[in-house]
């Protein structure tokens, strides 16, 4: 209290501090107790303040001046101080504690009250847990929240709580001021907690017809929590809204339910505090789904097919049909009975038959042969309600193979061919017909040609549309070799009978006449090569040309193409001579060609060509080739100076081949002069010593081809040697041989011969313009090698 009274005067002296200094009466009002005095600019408490009673006071302070009396107000706060234990409210120290409660979820909560300011320490609540008895289950069975006072069990509290090892704990709990620190004030209480049963548990399972006719909601079943206020929530797999739960815990169905969609519901009931917290565990509701018949049965598709043979026999089982209902499987609303309601076409009637109970389908009839290709059958399946739908069945008629082809006739012709008929000329067509289903297996017709056609002069295509067959020629026929053809023919399915066999009806002859016609001689060779060694004696033959007449007419022989009458044959003999003697230098090849003439019919001809090749013999010889007048060598001898000397063989290559130059046998001629082979038929003439006195020179060899034995020729070749610039050009005219031309007139008679050639050419070339170009003959190429340069 001294404390508190220092407080409150230091704060009144600094209030009444600014009072003026000629006041006077001065006085304090407001204080009904007399609490507080004015004196001498002081306000002080008489007696002491308590600010649980009262916190605070509002005093007019009045004086007088000189002029008039004036007052303020002075507001006195009175400042708490830790005077005040806390303690226990009592009705918060009764509570009860319901079985299946969760952990940590408040039951109850005990209350405490400090007169001290709530605004500060002083009255700043800390609870605590002392004691616990009995101890069982366990010593720690509750727990006190510090701040809140709320008391809820702790996990072990929530899974061993049973009334009846213990209906009532009570449990010593402290509470602080201060927040709880050392100094505070404290006050101890014994708080009494009854345990209770519970109506929180799994309502018994709930079984619901589908289809319920209402009104909904329809209440099915309810829960309760018995503890504090609670709020119920539901969860599961099923429609939003379809259930619901009220505040009172009443379950409801919100709309029909669907047996096929979903035949049960398992539900998990929530329960929880206004703030959200879930107090126990969720229960489980089963709602099970009672069956309706409201379905009916359906088939997996609308329309089947199937095929049975038309020799099934009676009983034979086709197709199977299985309908299928939706309705509960372990009740008889999904027994379903099969019928057979129609047949397209209706006639004949009871070929099928439907099982009542398996849906099996099959044959009552004793046959299907001559019955339709196809039916289609209408099959409702029905329930025990007569609740039906219905399926469509096509059954296709299966033909077999019970009718073997047969031929209309036994026998058909004579048919006539001329023997000229080409290849591939249809003799006739004939036909085996079958009585089974046209266009199947059974019904198509292979033919096999038995006899009579060993050496394959027919062949036969059948038209696989309507099952004729044609018989075609496929060798060129001969009267005079065969006149006549029976052919034995026979027709089969692609498929084995399932009935019957194949009698002589499947088999028909086929006669075929060849009618002779006139042919032309026939040549044993279409072209003849033949080959004659030139210059032989003529009237020597040759090679004979042979042939026959099939219809062994004599045959006339002739030639065509030898313009130059080189050759003859014989008329009748076919001896093909020369005339005259033969020149393979002039022609190498004749072609031509003989004619072989029917004798008794001029219009039947047969031709063959024939190639006469003339063989080479070795009857020319070799010739210098060129004019060497005007070339010259210089001396001394310039390196790599030659001569090019060019020469040519008439001779085919095997005598003329290659041509040998050779000087001739003298030592000076040797020693002046050299010959150097370039190829088969040029060669190279130059100096053989370095210095040679200027003059033209008489250079004798001789040139000989490669037969055995060799033909030569002998030659004198005119040779310029001269002194050379250093062009190579020669500088002095060398002296001239005797009965030799000049250099000079060679050269002017070289040049009018040019001039000649040229004007030739120019009229060539101009014609030649508007013409079209030839490709030149081999033989008119030029043989002289290009120009070498000295």
């Amino acid at each position: 209290m001294a404390d508190r009274e220092t407080t409150t005067m230091l704060i009144i002296a600094l209030i009444l501090r600014n009072l003026p200094g000629n006041y006077t009466e001065l006085t304090v009002t407001g204080d009904d107790e007399g609490i507080f005095g004015v004196d001498a600019q002081f306000l002080y408490a008489l007696k002491p303040l308590d600010r649980e009673k009262q916190p605070s006071y509002s005093l007019q302070v009045s004086f007088r001046t000189s002029e008039h009396r004036q007052s303020f107000t002075v507001e006195v706060c009175v400042i708490d101080k830790n005077d005040n234990v806390p303690t226990f409210i009592g009705e918060s120290m009764r509570g009860s504690v319901q079985l299946g409660l969760l952990k940590g979820i408040p039951f109850m909560q005990v209350d405490a009250r400090d007169r001290d300011d709530r605004n500060t320490a002083h009255a700043e609540l800390r609870f605590s847990l002392m004691e616990q008895t009995p101890r069982i289950p366990s010593s720690q069975m509750f727990f006190i929240s510090s701040i809140t006072g709320e008391v809820s069990l702790t996990e072990e509290g929530a899974s061993t709580l049973d009334p009846e090892m213990c209906g009532r704990y009570k449990l010593f709990v402290m509470v602080k001021d201060m927040a709880g620190k050392a100094n505070a004030f404290f006050t101890n209480g014994i708080v009494t907690v009854e345990v209770t049963g519970n109506t929180w548990a799994s309502p018994d399972p709930v079984r619901l017809q589908e289809n319920l006719p209402g009104p909904y909601p329809i209440p099915i079943s309810q829960v309760k929590w018995s503890g504090s206020q609670a709020e119920y929530s539901l969860e599961g797999e099923f429609p939003e809204m379809l259930f619901t739960i009220s505040r009172e815990g009443v379950i409801y169905l919100n709309a029909p339910l669907d047996r096929e969609t979903q035949d049960q519901f398992q539900i998990s009931i929530v329960v929880e505090r206004p703030d959200g917290r879930e107090i126990a565990k969720p229960v489980e509701l089963r709602v099970m789904v009672g069956d309706a018949n409201d379905n009916r049965p359906t088939f997996p598709q609308a329309q089947y097919h199937t095929v049975v043979k038309e020799l099934a026999a009676r009983g034979t089982e086709i197709l199977t049909v299985q309908a299928a209902d939706n309705d509960d499987p372990k009740t008889d609303n999904v027994r379903i009975f099969y019928r057979l309601v129609g047949q397209i076409p209706e006639s004949p009637r009871a070929l099928f038959r439907v099982d009542r109970d398996s849906g099996v389908i099959s044959v009552q009839a004793d046959s299907m042969e001559g019955t339709a290709p196809q039916y289609t059958l209408t099959i409702t399946a029905e329930d025990a309600k007569g609740l039906n739908s219905s399926c469509t069945l096509v059954v296709t008629v299966q033909d077999e193979n019970n009718n073997p082809p047969v031929f209309s006739q036994h026998e058909y012709g004579p048919f006539h061919i001329p023997e000229d008929a080409l290849v591939g000329t249809t003799v006739t067509a004939v036909l085996a017909g079958d009585a089974d289903v046209r266009g199947g297996d059974s019904w198509q017709v292979d033919y096999r040609l038995e006899s009579g056609n060993e050496e394959e002069v027919f062949t036969f295509v059948t038209d696989k549309q309507t099952n004729e067959v044609s018989l075609i020629l496929s060798k060129v026929l001969d009267f005079e070799r065969e006149s006549e053809y029976i052919l034995v023919l026979s027709a089969q399915n692609p498929v084995a009978l399932v009935r019957g066999r194949y009698g002589p009806a499947s088999t028909a002859t086929v006669s075929i006449y060849v009618d002779d016609v006139n042919e032309g001689p026939i040549l044993s060779q279409s072209h003849y090569e033949v080959t004659v060694r030139e210059g032989e004696e003529p009237g020597r033959v040759i090679a004979t040309i042979r042939g026959y007449d099939p219809d062994s007419h004599p045959i006339r022989y002739s030639l065509q193409g030898d313009t130059k009458k080189y050759f003859s044959i014989g008329k009748y003999s076919g001896e093909l001579k020369t005339v005259q003697a033969l020149d393979r230098e002039e022609n190498s090849t004749y072609t031509m060609e003989v004619i072989a003439v029917d004798g008794r019919n001029s219009s039947l001809s047969a031709s063959t060509l024939v190639t006469v090749q003339i063989l080479d013999v070795n009857d020319n010889s070799p010739v210098l080739v060129g004019d060497y007048s005007w070339k010259y060598l210089c001396t001394p001898r310039w390196e790599d100076q030659a001569l090019v000397l060019a020469s040519r063989d008439s001779d085919g290559p095997q005598h003329g081949g290659r041509l040998n130059f050779s000087l001739r046998s003298d030592a000076t001629v040797r020693r002046n002069w050299k010959l150097t082979p370039i190829n088969d038929t040029h060669t190279n003439l130059s100096l053989n010593i370095p210095y040679l006195a200027p003059e033209v020179y008489t250079v004798p060899f001789t040139i000989s081809d490669s037969s055995s034995p060799p033909r030569s020729t002998f030659i004198n070749l005119p040779v310029t040697v001269c002194p050379c610039n250093v062009r190579g050009n020669c500088k002095m005219a060398a002296k001239q041989l005797q009965g030799m031309p000049t250099i000079q007139s060679a050269v002017g008679i070289l040049l009018g011969t040019f001039a000649v050639i040229g004007t030739i050419l120019v009229v060539v070339f101009v014609r030649l313009s508007y013409q079209n170009p030839k490709e030149p003959s081999k033989t008119n190429q030029e043989r002289v090698p290009l120009k070498t340069s000295i």
